[in-house]
C-alpha cells in the first residue's frame, strides 16, 4: 500500500469517527436538557461508629492491666542485646 492510500484511507476514517461523534452530541444534548431539570439523586452518608464513654473506660482499664501484667512479666519478645 502506498503513503497516499493510507491516508486517503485514515481520512475516510476520521470523517465516519466525526459523523458517529456529531450524532452521539445531538443524543446527550437532547437528553441533557431534561436531565437538567431532574432532582439530583442523594447519597447515603456512610455511618460511622461511635464508642460510649462507658465503652473507652473499659477498654482503658483492660489496656491497662494488660500492659501491667506483661511489665510483670519482663521483656516478653524483646531480643536480647
Amino acid at each position: 500500500m502506498n503513503l497516499g492510500a493510507i491516508v486517503s484511507e485514515l481520512k475516510r476514517e476520521r470523517d465516519r469517527l466525526n459523523r458517529a461523534i456529531a450524532a452521539l452530541d445531538g443524543m446527550d444534548g437532547a437528553k441533557s436538557s431534561s436531565v437538567r431539570h431532574a432532582a439530583p439523586t442523594l447519597v447515603k452518608a456512610k455511618k460511622t461508629r461511635h464508642l460510649s464513654a462507658e465503652g473507652r473506660k473499659r477498654i482503658s482499664e483492660m489496656m491497662k492491666k494488660r500492659w501491667a501484667e506483661r511489665r510483670k512479666k519482663g521483656t516478653v519478645g524483646r531480643k536480647a542485646a
